[in-house]
């Protein structure tokens, strides 16, 4: 059962690595024919757009974690903090962008989109994107708040600080961990995003999964998988930086 797991997960991602560096591979060969680098050039060329693309991809994720977080922060702590009607009703709701299929919703965006002027522009993927990231951002934003003692507040109150201070002090900084673990989920999550970037970007807004998206459509597998390898490399390092803010006493509030 191990080894049919690990097939599962390292047998793509070992393909994905020989498509990236094969020259020549057709069926019925079990492997690529000739190995080289020439698709590397060729997706890093002037006209390859691969940086162009993942410099807007970053972009685009990097607004929508600011975006995010800037909601996040204000809500994660008043749904922990404040004893609030309807509470689970409004937690809840942050799951309703993942609850109906993408594609009719996308659809139905981009006709809303292209009425106001939105349609091929940052930030309008800036906003679907961020649709699906407060849904991470506002679940371990109160996760995290739920999680410091309300003493801690206290006393700072106590001492003489104001509310604002209270929190900028004391309450913030100890939620720190979680929120940058949010912000990473964020980031992760837009940097994957394709339905909506498609729908409501392209062609004017290039991101790296559109990218992707083209070449694996042509058949330019090598450059396919190079994208996708791309998108792999910071997905990893983020997530092994996850596992450092990402504490179990947090985790175990998730959805309180």
């Amino acid at each position: 059962m191990l080894g049919a797991l690990a097939f599962a997960i390292f047998g793509p991602l070992c393909n994905l690595l020989l498509w990236a560096v094969a020259e020549k591979w057709y069926f019925p060969h079990a492997l690529p024919l000739e190995y080289g680098f020439s698709f590397w050039g060729r997706v890093f060329s002037a006209r390859g757009n691969a940086w162009e693309a993942l410099g807007t991809s970053v972009m685009v994720a990097g607004l929508t974690v600011l975006a995010s977080l800037a909601l996040a922060i204000p809500a994660g702590y008043a749904l922990a903090r404040l004893k609030l009607p309807f509470r689970a009703l409004i937690l809840l709701a942050f799951l309703i962008p993942q609850a109906f299929p993408n594609l009719p919703v996308y659809v139905n965006v981009a006709r809303l989109f292209y009425a106001i002027g939105l349609n091929g522009t940052v930030a309008g993927v800036v906003i679907v994107h961020v649709t699906h990231g407060l849904v991470y951002a506002v679940w371990i934003a109160t996760a995290a708040f739920a999680a410091i003692d309300r003493e801690l507040e206290e006393a700072a109150r106590a001492a003489g600080a104001s509310a604002l201070r209270a929190f900028r002090d004391v309450s913030l900084p100890l939620a720190m961990p979680g929120l940058m673990a949010s912000a990473i989920f964020v980031f992760l999550e837009s940097l994957d995003e394709f339905t909506g970037s498609f729908f409501v970007g392209a062609p004017d807004v290039n991101t790296l999964p559109l990218l992707l998206y083209t070449a694996g459509a042509g058949g330019n597998y090598q450059i396919a998988s190079i994208s996708a390898l791309l998108l792999l490399v910071p997905s990893i390092a983020f997530m092994l930086v996850l596992e450092k803010f990402l504490r179990a006493d947090v985790l175990a509030r998730i959805g309180q």
